[in-house]
């Protein structure tokens, strides 16, 4: 039976975790996961069954980033204030499981095409209330010497969940003889149960984790902090800088930008999706220009909007050279979601027509590519403690970078399919990287106190990226590449490989507290 951390001694550093209260607190991202992979290998899929376009399917991917956007710091700013009998995070982990089980199911039911895109909102939603107390319990619960491999050991869950998730609907037709075409308009029977069995997995993954781990409370938190990080104590505690000046000009700027670019590509009549861009940008200015609002109607008191704005502006070093790695990372990947489908089924299998069988085939080939970088991503979590003690974090994060970005840019010269497999080792090692290092590195420079609000903002810049995707790439697509969606991928490539570059400026946290995570959890 695990130790039950709230009877931990308040005075002192906080204290290690032993391998299986670890396993236990990360286990139900084995469950988030499963969702997730689910939504990445087969919505685009669901999409194109109920009638989209080619070039429809990045507005419709939309709903899931823009979710994100909002939902991850208002839970993060909402739990950081928590604290009930049932503990801090768990109350939202919980709640959103139920939720995300329940839209889950319902997904592949989904009778039309937008009915689908709402749905895969909800879903995205329902999700990200799970996700992002998650992150945070890991900084909560772990002194910094354990962080990385916390952080490793929610991307071995991920891993090992998607590789099932992805490769599921191929099981269930290979296996099972399930089928898995159906007529037009009709999700497949495959997906349909892939899409039941991640629901109830979802949920009990994270009940797992719910009911198996206990927190520190607000009291016990201070306490270790003072003894572990006084730094972060003090940064926690200093008088908030007033940035409402800020708020005001670049507030302004963005808002009349946004506007300005979104009366151009209505005057020039150019591509639809770049509203969404216009659309982000003038949203981030109405953002801090309302956090002003709201300052000046509370006479000078933070509300939640301008406690989530200000802390935007008062990210440290660490975390602004951190954001560029995290948008050049998020982009390639949400190029590679997206378009994977039809970049396979058209390029390596020669068609496009949904509805046949070479088409099928095709999209459940893509499902075993996602398992296989995720089964590879399971194996690099295991690896990635002892690069970060070898290498450092920063040197190991550019690494792995690197090799997704080669894995990527492979697709538009490998023209079997049997082939793809082997890019996929390194797109395993970058995802399973971008699942792990760049939280170990973030927790290291931010107080508990500020964890689940700052993880939200931080969230902020995967989001961003995935929004300009979806806004730009089908634009870029039709004008430069014929609408040819592997270039999808090479434009990944590329920007993971800037990624890689970016991660060299990131500071490194000191050898102190990376060496030993592994050894130190299992003892």
């Amino acid at each position: 039976m695990s130790q039950n951390p709230s009877t931990a001694a308040v005075a002192g550093a906080k204290p290690q975790l032993s391998f299986w209260q670890i396993w236990n607190m990360c286990f139900g991202f084995l469950g988030i996961q499963f969702g997730f992979a689910l939504q990445n290998a087969n919505v685009s899929r669901i999409f194109q069954t109920l009638g989209a376009e080619i070039d429809d399917i990045p507005v419709l991917w939309v709903a899931a980033p823009l979710t994100g956007l909002l939902v991850q710091p208002l839970i993060g700013y909402f739990s950081d204030r928590t604290w009930t009998g049932f503990g801090r995070r768990r109350p939202f982990l919980l709640a959103g499981a139920i939720l995300s089980s329940i839209a889950i199911l319902f997904m592949p039911h989904s009778p039309t095409l937008w009915i689908a895109a709402g749905m895969l909102w909800v879903m995205d939603a329902s999700i990200n209330v799970s996700m992002e107390p998650f992150r945070a319990l890991v900084g909560d619960m772990l002194p910094q010497k354990q962080r990385s491999f916390g952080y490793a050991l929610q991307s071995f869950f991920i891993g090992v969940s998607s590789v099932v998730a992805s490769a599921m609907p191929w099981m269930l037709a290979n296996w099972f003889d399930v089928s898995n075409t159906a007529p037009e308009g009709v999700v497949p029977d495959s997906v349909r149960i892939s899409f039941y069995v991640g629901g109830i997995g979802f949920l009990l993954a994270v009940l797992w984790s719910v009911f198996r781990t206990r927190e520190y409370s607000p009291e016990q938190q201070a306490a270790f902090e003072a003894a572990e990080s006084p730094e972060l104590q003090e940064q926690a505690q200093e008088a908030e800088q007033d940035h409402s000046a800020g708020y005001r000009k670049i507030g302004g700027a963005m808002l009349l930008v946004g506007t300005a670019f979104a009366a151009f590509v209505w005057q020039q009549g150019l591509d639809q999706q770049l509203y969404i861009l216009a659309g982000l940008i003038a949203g981030l200015g109405v953002m801090q220009l309302l956090a002003l609002v709201s300052r000046a109607k509370s006479g000078g008191d933070k509300g939640m909007l301008e406690e989530i704005v200000s802390n935007l502006y008062a990210m440290p070093d660490a975390m602004k050279r951190l954001a560029w790695v995290q948008f050049f990372s998020w982009f390639a990947l949400f190029a590679m979601w997206i378009y994977t489908t039809a970049a396979v089924t058209s390029f390596h299998f020669g068609t496009s027509e949904v509805t046949s069988q070479a088409y099928n085939d095709g999209a459940d080939w893509v499902g075993i590519l996602f398992a296989t970088y995720n089964g590879f991503a399971a194996l690099a979590a295991l690896l990635i403690p002892v690069m970060a003690r070898s290498l450092g974090m920063r040197l190991s994060h550019s690494l792995n970078l690197a090799l997704g970005g080669l894995g990527l840019l492979s697709f538009l010269f490998i023209r079997d399919p049997q082939w793809l497999l082997l890019p996929m080792l390194g797109v395993g090692f970058a995802w399973a990287s971008i699942l792990s290092l760049p939280y170990a590195m973030l927790s290291t420079h931010v107080s508990t106190r500020k964890m689940g609000v700052m993880m939200g903002i931080f969230n902020g810049f995967i989001v961003i990226p995935q929004l300009l995707a979806a806004s730009v790439l089908g634009f870029v697509l039709r004008t430069f590449f014929d609408n040819e969606a592997i270039y999808a991928l090479v434009l990944g490539g590329a920007s993971w490989l800037l990624a890689a570059v970016c991660a060299l400026r990131v500071s490194e946290p000191k050898a102190a507290e990376t060496d030993g995570d592994l050894a130190q959890a299992e003892g």
